[in-house]
């Protein structure tokens, strides 16, 4: 399976992953040649040779008019967005800036982005990246995300940014997506309205439910860019797989520290994939089969991948029901309120897993039978092929077959 890994051991910005990302291409000059004739206002982008630590990466310098943003820039605001290529976070907010200060709306970017010479695809994930962005701002700042406004020389290389990442994601097209734990920093950064904590407001709330850290390295290390990449793009987030690397990428922040100051990008080939899971659970002693059967209908019609229910015993000696809940982490809240609802519980346990999964795909096969839908799954050694039960049900009832003599002729 073509796997790409992030390594955000230094955090991440979306200058840094544009730059790690476009190491894997091996055609640097077609994708800064694509990026300038974006028609970006004012926009102009060049990807540098930068040595960190000995190591060779790259740095994606972006300006606009002209001007590249300064240290300091890239902290918000009141209603402001993060400046986020420097990577560089002394953020001494000074407003006698060269360029004047504008701001842009939500949807002032969306409609930027909606007139790019770009892919569906790039187009929507763009969106989705601002809209975290945006949603996070507005959360922090407790207006709605209408009010949130961004610099306009910010918002112009965030966007060469985001755009950025998001083609070149489009270009190397990986089959799953893996982040290590994110290195915030730490410390505190200055802004215009006073010091704030690091991981700056917006970069916390957008790393909300993703495994981040922080030691003693101080400054800035992730800014909400770069989290919202992560965020939108990554499938989970853990260690390395094993994967056969072909490829390794190094986007280079431009501020020095004791380590290398980069995102590392690895792509190559898993043997098996991985995703995330999340398994709901509740203990019951006081419901009769009919409401737990009827619990198990609601839960299903929501959206959970799986229910099920196994007999337990319960305090007092009390002989009850455990019933569990499969479904994708985003699902999870949403299903909780379901079970709470449909059921007797007084508290729901939450359980976070990886799981293994086969690559799947449909197709139809022709028998003497007829057309026959099938589902393919394959990886990790092992291949099957399952035929739709309903497509084998209407042909047994119609020719009075077993489903067995079926799946013999698909065989």
């Amino acid at each position: 399976m073509k796997t790409l890994y992030l390594e955000c051991n230094m955090g991440a910005a979306g200058d840094m992953l544009t730059a790690a990302l476009l190491e894997l291409t091996g055609d640097r000059q077609a994708f800064v040649e694509k990026m300038n004739a974006l028609g970006l206002p004012g926009v102009k982008v060049s990807a540098e040779p930068t040595v960190k630590c000995g190591i060779t990466g790259t740095h994606m310098k972006v300006t606009v008019n002209g001007a590249e943003e300064e240290p300091g820039d890239d902290h918000h605001n009141e209603h402001e967005h993060h400046r986020d290529h420097e990577h560089d976070h002394n953020h001494h907010h000074d407003h006698d800036h060269h360029h004047e200060h504008h701001h842009a709306s939500v949807t002032d970017i969306s409609a930027l982005i909606d007139v790019l010479p770009v892919s569906d695809k790039v187009r929507a994930d763009a969106k989705a990246v601002y809209a975290l962005i945006a949603d996070a701002e507005s959360k922090v700042h407790g207006r709605p995300v209408t009010e949130i406004h961004f610099h306009e020389v910010g918002t112009m290389d965030a966007v060469a940014d985001v755009v950025g990442v998001c083609l070149l994601m489009e270009q190397l097209a990986p089959e799953q997506v893996i982040a290590s734990p994110v290195h915030t920093g730490s410390g505190q950064v200055r802004c215009a309205h006073g010091i704030l904590p690091v991981p700056a407001p917006a970069t916390a709330m957008i790393l909300q439910g993703i495994p981040s850290y922080s030691t003693g390295v101080k400054g800035e290390l992730c800014t909400p860019t770069g989290a919202a990449l992560l965020k939108h793009f990554a499938n989970r987030f853990g260690d390395r797989p094993v994967m056969a690397v072909s490829a390794i990428g190094y986007g280079m922040g431009k501020k020095d520290f004791d380590q290398a100051n980069c995102v590392r990008a690895f792509l190559g080939e898993s043997e098996g994939a991985r995703d995330m899971i999340t398994k709901l659970e509740c203990n019951l002693d006081d419901m009769t089969g009919e409401d737990i059967g009827f619990a198990t209908e609601q839960l299903l019609t929501a959206g959970a991948r799986d229910v099920f229910t196994q007999p337990i015993q319960m305090k007092k000696n009390r002989p009850g029901i455990l019933l569990s809940v499969i479904c994708m982490p985003e699902d999870a809240e949403r299903l909780a309120r379901v079970m709470m609802k449909h059921t007797t519980t007084l508290g729901i346990r939450r359980q976070d897993m990886s799981r293994y999964v086969l690559e799947r795909c449909g197709d139809t096969v022709s028998t003497s039978y007829g057309d026959i839908r099938v589902k393919r799954s394959f990886g990790m050694g092992v291949e099957r092929v399952k035929p739709e039960y309903e497509d084998l049900a209407a042909i047994a009832r119609e020719k009075d077959l077993s489903l067995n003599t079926i799946r013999q002729e698909i065989r």
